[in-house]
């Protein structure tokens, strides 16, 4: 969850004026909101050590906003954003670990089916195998997004729950770190997901999943276990399509199986079957056209679960494929291609709503929804319907906004 182009929207240029010009009154409105969330909390049976504790002389943070506004897997191109993730120093580094916990990963394994390659990949993911956990107060930042911006019913949930965890004495408030968005521990659970998933694999009658590696790895074997990872099966496959091939059905939702899109003509690279042909599988081609494409099959949709961004899944299950000695991704990226800046995705998504293509918010994410608009405006102008967002496509549909 992580870099690059960094955007300065309205909604943090008011979290600054709120949380910085005005301090005195921010001060205030926070100690007011404080005080009644501290009473809800306490009315949902949360200790009154653990409120003093956790809640007494807190402050809002301004810099969660502009970090919530920048994650790399909404604004990076793709093409960056695996290179960095799959890098050769996190091949090898995954390796390694896999070498060293190889005794643990084995009872993880073998107790949940989940394979120790995806449980390294997410934690390579997450925070470079243990790395960087984060180092922000896990309950200051939960407290900051409940109480401003656009996401308080997330942390509000999130900061109750948080609240929870310290009443079981699994971990204090000193050593509660993690993410600007309350991520915590190896692998990154958010306080709902620890809940609900930690384990204690090591007995020793804790849910460490900061200190941990056994109870942070098996945490998230278990959680994927619970969301329907299928034991023995990957995630995808890079595939090759055919020359005029009808891009409409590389949408991400067309469901066939495997031995029905072998039927449009699309294959493997190097002409290699599918192990399993029933499998249902939905393709994506995440760059357009001119880039690779991939179908993909159940356990790509439980890592999505995880992070339900599509550059997140990839990445995962690249890298977990790049562990086990399997190589690159063969197709080349359309690097000569300039991504949009979050201004310019906003307003394509304005255009396309103006147009009658989209319907709901204008927030500069292309989410699945902007790109079912796309492919109907490229449609519409007897376009490849790739549903891919780039500045030739906006010049065009300026060009066509203007008539």
């Amino acid at each position: 969850m992580r870099w690059v182009q960094r955007a300065l929207p309205a909604l943090f240029a008011f979290a600054v004026k709120v949380l910085v010009v005005l301090p005195a009154q921010a001060d205030e409105a926070f100690s007011d909101w404080l005080k009644g969330f501290r009473a809800d909390a306490a009315a949902q049976g949360i200790s009154q050590r653990t409120l003093d504790a956790a809640l007494s002389g807190l402050t809002p943070d301004p810099e969660i906003l502009e970090a919530q506004n920048n994650q790399a897997e909404f604004v990076k191109p793709i093409w960056d954003y695996l290179g960095s993730a799959v890098s050769q120093a996190r091949i090898r580094k995954g390796r390694a670990q896999l070498r060293r916990y190889a005794d643990q990963f084995a009872a993880i394994e073998k107790k949940y089916g989940v394979d120790r390659h995806y449980l390294a990949a997410i934690w390579g993911m997450e925070t470079s195998y243990g790395s960087f956990m984060g180092n922000k107060s896990v309950i200051r930042s939960l407290a900051t997004l409940a109480y401003t911006g656009d996401r308080t019913q997330f942390g509000r949930t999130q900061l109750l729950a948080a609240l929870k965890i310290l009443d079981s004495g699994d971990i204090d408030v000193a050593n509660m770190e993690g993410s600007w968005a309350g991520a915590m521990g190896h692998t990154q659970f958010i306080p709902t997901t620890y809940l609900d998933y930690a384990v204690d694999f090591t007995g020793d009658g804790t849910r460490d999943i900061w200190r941990a590696i056994s109870d942070a790895l098996a945490s998230t074997a278990n959680f994927l276990k619970e969301k329907g990872w299928n034991t023995g099966e990957t995630w995808g496959y890079e595939v090759i399509l055919p020359d005029g091939f009808d891009y409409a059905l590389a949408d991400g939702r067309t469901q066939r199986t495997l031995a029905e899109w072998t039927k449009f003509g699309i294959k493997r690279p190097g002409g290699r079957p599918f192990p399993r042909p029933s499998d249902p599988a939905r393709l994506i081609v995440p760059a357009g056209a001119n880039g690779p494409a991939f179908l993909l099959i159940n356990n790509f949709y439980v890592i999505k679960r995880y992070n339900n961004a599509t550059a997140y899944a990839l990445a995962v299950g690249h890298l977990a494929d790049r562990l086990m000695g399997f190589g690159p991704i063969q197709q080349s990226w359309p690097t000569s291609e300039q991504p949009l800046a979050r201004s310019e995705r906003k307003e394509l998504q304005k255009m396309l709503a103006e147009m009658g293509f989209l319907r709901g918010k204008i927030d500069g994410i292309v989410g699945p929804n902007t790109k079912s608009a796309v492919r109907a405006f490229q449609r519409s102008r007897n376009m490849v319907p790739d549903g891919f967002p780039t500045k030739r496509l906006l010049k065009r549909m300026r060009a066509a906004q203007a008539g």
